[in-house]
């Protein structure tokens, strides 16, 4: 299961990672990211151990959203060493969002 990563824990668990980190910006109401979600838990699984993976609820955490520009969701974002280093809007193959991970390690 992604890790689920608020306002108050993005900076310790995203920004000061020493692994690659990959962020699902998603909403209860928003179909395409109950399609993205299985995705995102299956890579968390996956890359258990090499990388974070979690996932901000926007409803309810909006500061990072903000900061990063997340106006459409699902948004996911690739972070390495506190940089945004890639970034899917939409849903996208699973592939996409592992080769984003495989690229960093």
């Amino acid at each position: 299961m992604a890790l689920a990563i608020t306002d108050a824990t993005f900076d310790e668990v995203v920004l000061k990672s020493d692994k690659p980190v990959m962020v699902d910006f998603w909403a209860a109401w928003c179909g395409p990211c109950r399609m993205v979600g299985p995705i995102i838990d299956e890579l968390s699984s996956e890359y258990e151990g090499k990388v974070v993976v979690g996932k901000v609820d926007v409803d309810a955490n909006q500061e990072f959203a903000a900061k990063y520009g997340v106006r459409n969701i699902p948004t996911v974002l690739v972070f390495h060493n506190g940089e945004v280093v890639g970034k899917q809007v939409g849903v996208a193959p699973k592939q996409t969002y592992a080769d984003s991970l495989d690229a960093l390690l």
